[in-house]
């Protein structure tokens, strides 16, 4: 596709895509605010909250499906930068609270003022600030990826040893931020949040512009995923997916590129997480279960992993599911179906949702013009498996 690096960094799917994501971000706010409840064009602020928390899932699927999908690298801990980057955000908002908690503090967070902390701890400080705190969301998830990414690649450390290494930083983190004394309210967590930027965060109007930037950074996160893909230093990536010694015979620091898109992956998964909990208005450690990691995967599974799309697809479509299960009489049989459904895609659709229909229209598509050309921007996903 001929026309500026923006446009060539996309396919037509991904343009509609897009374009898509443009018109939901506009029009669902707009049926919220504008459209009287009484019309069947009125969008409930139920949905709209809802489906903003399916939009931040969405980002988390995107970040683990760049580094599986094209990288090869399978992490069953993105749940931990996932939560961090809720904890971030989540520290703003509970010091916006100030004398309006139930202990009337102006500075103590009144979990703190329940278990008499005498002083806010240091590493509470700048959090006041939405700036300070909007980059701790992308340092802190990140700064954690580099380290650790930086020990695992530079020990050759791949495969099931890596998925299971990730599992236990959650898990080590988790258990963590379940301690009292961690200073981030035990088991309870953060919660009752007031206001963000000086709005209230209960109100439709604030409930909406959540939503409509939730996908907003969606379509920004898709566009850079999508770049990086097409690039050639997504080239290199498949075929450190692929070959990754034959990689490094050729001289290419393989270490560097994956610790370079691991940083980026869970920056990206920090991001979702500072945008999901001012809308569900609770963080706690249960978001570090490693459970959570792992059904995040199923999501990109389903939908297909190494196509973008499709881990989009797969976290609301799963996610949605899930809603729907587990608010009625099925609600203790909703890990069966996820465990049967993950079965079910790895038999009978390997490639996932979008990665089946991709195959399908590429072979008939060759079958018509008598050639094999495989569409831009989905990845053969068996060379990882």
């Amino acid at each position: 596709m001929t026309g500026s690096p923006l446009i060539r960094a996309l396919d037509r799917v991904g343009i509609v895509f897009l374009v898509l994501l443009a018109a939901i971000a506009v029009l669902v706010p707009l049926g919220n605010l504008l459209v009287p409840p009484s019309s069947p064009w009125h969008v409930s602020l139920y949905f709209v909250s809802l489906f903003g928390k399916y939009v931040c899932y969405a980002i988390l699927a995107l970040a683990i499906d760049l580094i599986w999908g094209y990288c090869g690298i399978l992490s069953l801990g993105h749940g931990a930068f996932f939560a961090l980057g809720g904890y971030a955000m989540g520290m703003y908002l509970m010091r916006q609270i100030g004398t309006r908690g139930v202990y009337a503090n102006p500075i103590l967070p009144d979990f703190m003022v329940f278990l008499n902390w005498k002083e806010l701890p240091f590493y509470w400080n700048g959090f006041q600030y939405f700036g300070y705190a909007a980059l701790m969301t992308v340092l802190v998830p990140g700064l954690l990826a580099f380290v650790f990414g930086w020990f695992a690649f530079r020990s050759r450390v791949t495969g099931v040893y890596l998925s299971i290494i990730t599992q236990a930083l959650t898990f080590a983190l988790m258990l963590g931020f379940f301690r009292n004394n961690f200073g981030f309210g035990g088991n309870n967590g953060l919660t009752d949040f007031k206001d963000i930027l000086g709005f209230n965060a209960q109100s439709a109007g604030t409930r909406s512009a959540l939503f409509a930037i939730s996908v907003v950074t969606l379509a920004l996160a898709f566009y850079i995923c999508r770049a990086i893909v097409s690039s050639k230093l997504g080239k290199v990536l498949i075929a450190i997916r692929d070959a990754e010694n034959r990689v490094r015979f050729l001289g290419y620091r393989v270490e560097s590129y994956k610790l370079f898109v691991f940083t980026l992956s869970a920056c990206m998964a920090g991001i979702a997480g500072a945008l999901y909990v001012p809308q569900v208005g609770i963080i706690n450690p249960s978001e570090f279960a490693p459970g959570n990691s792992i059904e995040a995967v199923i999501w990109v599974a389903v939908g297909g992993r190494g196509t973008l799309i499709g881990a989009v697809l797969g976290a609301i479509l799963v996610n949605y599911a899930k809603t729907t299960f587990t608010s009625g009489p099925l609600a203790p049989y909703w890990l069966f179906v996820l465990g049967s459904l993950f079965i079910a895609v790895t038999l009978l659709l390997p490639r996932g949702i979008v990665g089946t229909v991709a195959h399908w229209w590429q072979e008939r598509g060759g079958k018509k013009r008598g050639n094999g050309v495989a569409p831009a921007g989905v990845a053969d996903p068996h060379p990882a498996e």
